[in-house]
């Protein structure tokens, strides 16, 4: 979520109407299951392509706060790691007031969060570039690209060549067919890339049009219980 200019006090959160829009879909959402190192921020993302007849997909992602010591989350512990600029920012306090849910999300910018950790799917008429492999791959390589830029050396800018020729990229290859997940509660069916030194990921086809994917760091991998289950659409508890 980005803000950019003045808002007025009382501006609206953009959350409500996310989170209007998703309960309007005619798909169920998923996410990682309740456990206490994890907390829904009821922060959904919506990404959609449209054709000449209607939707053709729809995808919504899912945010969470990560707590190393969920016990106490003043323990520093908890604390994200922020460049200086950064931490400047949030420390600055503006002279003018600012709408409670801007003040609530700069709180919140200084702990670890899971970016888009959860993908939930829905594709009209399914092709194989949309397939689940396809869609665990570029999962991967979006958390990749967006978080992981220093590690992987990517240079700010448009990347150089074509696409999919970096070679930090996951490809099909990397995909493992013979995985399994958890999912409310029965294991499935799942596919996984367990191969990237900085992530793991791993999805599963829930129908012929519903794919979910889950993308962790290898570092936060030890904190969460690897399990989804159906999102209540009144969003967290």
């Amino acid at each position: 979520m980005w803000i950019s200019g003045v808002l007025p006090p009382d501006a609206p959160d953009p959350r409500i109407e996310r989170a209007e829009m998703v309960r309007a879909l005619p798909f169920s959402i998923y996410g990682l299951v309740p456990q206490p190192s994890l907390e829904d921020l009821d922060s959904l993302g919506v990404m959609g392509a449209r054709g000449s007849d209607g939707p053709t997909q729809t995808t919504v992602t899912l945010v969470y706060t990560l707590w190393r010591n969920p016990d106490d989350h003043d323990d520093p512990v908890n604390l994200a790691e922020l460049d200086e600029s950064t931490r400047e920012a949030l420390d600055r306090e503006p002279p003018w007031p600012r709408p409670p849910w801007i003040v609530e999300f700069s709180r919140r910018m200084r702990y670890r969060m899971l970016w888009e950790a959860v993908r939930t799917t829905w594709t009209a008429d399914p092709q194989e570039y949309q397939s689940l492999p396809n869609q665990l791959v570029q999962h991967v390589n979006y958390i990749l690209m967006n978080r992981f830029r220093a590690e992987l050396g990517i240079p700010d800018g448009p990347p150089n060549g074509p696409p999919g020729d970096e070679p930090w990229h996951a490809r099909l290859s990397a995909v493992n067919q013979r995985a399994r997940l958890e999912v409310d509660g029965h294991e499935v069916d799942a596919v996984e890339i367990d191969t990237d030194p900085f992530v793991y990921g791993i999805g599963a086809q829930l129908s012929s049009e519903i794919v979910v994917t889950v993308v962790i760091p290898r570092a936060d991998l030890p904190l969460i219980r690897l399990a989804l289950a159906t999102r209540d659409p009144r969003g967290a508890a």
